[in-house]
């Protein structure tokens, strides 16, 4: 029995389910369950009826899954350097700062943050779906972390107020693409569409055809009538856009705008640690109470947002 089939089989003896963000390994998409984004999987989670979600991811997806799944068993397989640098840029003391400074103004994080910095927003949000749920809140202010160039985004998409927390909060991957990559590609491939994320810089976005989420890039690569794609996120994107195109036999160009936007954490998980978590049941997620009902809230609160 090969490894893969050794999770199959420890999946079905727990009643297990494995979720995948879409910048994890190709070995971790092909097996898993379910692959999305981070709206994706925050709906997923909440629907699952498995007694056991092992959550391939870095550790603020975990903790969303366990966010919404309190008597689930949420399970990581790896906790060294799985981090995500962006969402501890947060911490919920700058939250209590600002809110002390602004106190008419509403708080909106992105998904991208820590349970306790979750707990202290009145929403909560992801690229995906950031400018609907501004856009939802009875205010003229808010405060919205940790990404500023998604706070850029939502600005352009709204009449609130948008004041970024912190100030430099940013994604290292997509602060890695500049107008220069985009001058380079675009000469390189000029009959292909540039899509690229909001957590990209302004002028980068400015420049793209198209600022998506990540499922919203594999929806349009999808649709479209175009043959040729630049892609301006993780390069593991382009993985699973692959694996989407595999199932109808189509044929596209996929273009990554940098070869080097790789997301280190995402990629500490690997198919032997998936087997041993699932064989051990290890490592857990943990949550206090309190810090979940109110997080809770504010993912409910986005999740109602249409």
């Amino acid at each position: 029995m090969d490894i893969v089939q050794r999770i199959s089989q420890l999946k079905e003896e727990k009643n297990a389910v494995i979720l995948a963000h879409n910048y994890q390994r190709e070995e971790i998409q092909r097996i898993a369950d379910f692959v999305g984004d981070s709206l994706e999987l925050c709906i997923k989670a909440k629907e699952t009826d498995a007694d056991i979600i092992v959550f391939c991811g870095v550790d603020f997806m975990a903790e969303t899954a366990k966010i919404l799944n309190s008597d689930k068993k949420v399970l990581i397989p790896e906790i060294k350097d799985i981090e995500c640098p962006m969402a501890h840029q947060l911490p919920a003391e700058v939250v209590r700062k600002a809110k002390e400074e602004h106190p008419d103004a509403m708080v909106v994080v992105y998904v991208n943050t820590l349970a306790e910095t979750k707990a202290l927003a009145d929403a909560t949000c992801t690229s995906a779906n950031a400018d609907r749920v501004v856009n939802s809140l009875d205010c003229d202010k808010v405060l919205f972390g940790p990404d500023r160039n998604l706070a850029y985004f939502v600005s352009k998409r709204t009449d609130k107020e948008i004041i970024p927390i912190p100030e430099d909060g940013h994604c290292y991957v997509h602060k890695k693409f500049t107008v220069e990559d985009v001058k380079r590609v675009r000469r390189e491939y000029p009959n292909a569409e540039l899509l690229v994320h909001p957590e990209c810089d302004p002028e980068v976005q400015d420049l793209a055809d198209y600022v998506l989420s990540t499922g919203g890039m594999i929806r349009h690569v999808l649709n479209s009538d175009k043959k040729e794609f630049i892609i301006g996120t993780e390069c593991e994107l382009i993985t699973r856009i692959k694996l989407e195109l595999e199932k109808t036999g189509e044929e596209k160009v996929l273009i990554p705008l940098r070869k080097d936007a790789i997301c280190d954490p995402m990629k500490r998980i690997t198919l032997e640690k998936v087997e041993r978590c699932l064989r051990e049941e290890k490592y857990e997620i943990t949550l206090d109470e309190k810090i979940i009902k109110k997080a809770r809230i504010a993912i409910e609160r986005m999740l109602s947002v249409k």
